[in-house]
């Protein structure tokens, strides 16, 4: 029998894009572990022994740090590329990690440089589609591409990060690791754009969501940002954290909070910092079981009851202006 091989990845662009240019580089059939956005908690789901080879993009540490132990100890040799909150990592002779939590840096932007550019097209949509539209025009640039060159990706990139949420994989309309199996064959995203049925209908149904995201209108508001509080619909599941990218992208140094309703009652929560450096997003999100990284942040569970509480740790978090809210 050969290696058994698994590859670990968030369902977003950053997750599938990261994916996509490691097995590129480095071909090979695997088992695929991935899920919606905020199912993170993935590498429970592996059984594995000794000498089988286990690859992981986009999965924050703090969420595997048990299964993660469990799988070195039966003998896994495991990589890691990540940029969310990795305070529970430590060494293990069979544990290669590459991590950067820098506010400029995304997963595939880390395995881009770990491969020195190779498919750094991939790459440069994941950022976009991780709101690093900085850093991605950036590359982009450099690369030469003209105007609308630029734009396909960034909708690509969109596009791909779009699909990833939603409260489960039905809420979705296409699964992530069958998107990830429709861009396989495609070295150039270009090409992908081009010539996949998959992706137009991706960008139809992103079409048609985004439009909807004009009628929203904030929970609460300060001078230091704003917090929404979506509908229960599984259109703004899907949108959710296109619409709190897209706050972030024109907020400037304000903060977003999107709140998005699940069938149990509670709510899933996409925090935007606007000043990544003092007022990381995670920190925040950690105080209600959540977590992520310096720029963008989740809770995946926000029971009802505690809906307010968690709109005044977020004013008092970023501003200190709780008692200005104003809900409607």
């Amino acid at each position: 029998m050969g290696i058994a091989r698994f590859d670990v990845f968030n369902g977003d662009a950053d997750g599938i894009c990261a994916q996509h240019q490691w097995r590129l580089a480095h071909p090979g059939e695997s088992t695929l572990v991935t899920g919606v956005k905020r199912d993170v908690a993935l590498l429970e789901r592996i059984a594995c022994g000794a000498g089988a080879e286990v690859t992981v993009f986009d999965i924050a540490i703090d969420a595997n740090a048990a299964p993660l132990r469990r799988l070195l100890d039966a003998g896994a040799h495991v990589t890691w590329f990540d940029h969310h909150s990795a305070r529970q990592a430590f060494a293990h002779p069979r544990l290669c990690v590459y991590w950067d939590d820098a506010p400029t840096v995304c997963t595939s932007l880390l395995v881009d440089r770990h491969l020195a550019g190779r498919y750094r097209p991939w790459a440069i949509a994941a950022a976009f589609g991780d709101n690093l539209a900085g850093p991605a025009r950036s590359l982009a640039q450099a690369m030469g591409w003209c105007e609308a060159q630029i734009a396909a990706i960034a909708e690509l990139g969109t596009v791909l990060n779009y699909n990833a949420y939603g409260e489960c994989v039905d809420d979705l309309h296409l699964a992530p690791d069958a998107l990830y199996l429709a861009l396989r064959p495609y070295a150039d995203p270009f090409e992908f754009i081009d010539a996949s049925d998959q992706y137009r209908m991706l960008v139809e149904g992103y079409r048609d969501d985004a439009a909807r995201m004009d009628d929203l209108r904030p929970y609460a508001q300060w001078p230091c940002g704003a917090v929404y509080v979506l509908p229960d619909a599984c259109w703004s599941r899907r949108v959710s954290g296109t619409f709190a990218n897209r706050l972030a992208a024109t907020g400037g140094e304000s903060a977003f909070a999107v709140l998005t309703p699940c069938p149990d009652g509670t709510y899933v929560v996409s925090v935007r910092s606007g000043e990544p450096a003092t007022h990381a997003a995670h920190v925040l999100c950690e105080r209600f079981a959540g977590g992520g990284r310096r720029a963008a942040a989740g809770i995946n569970r926000l029971p009802a009851a505690d809906v307010d509480r968690f709109v005044h740790a977020f004013a008092d978090y970023f501003a200190g202006c709780g008692r200005r809210a104003h809900a409607g």
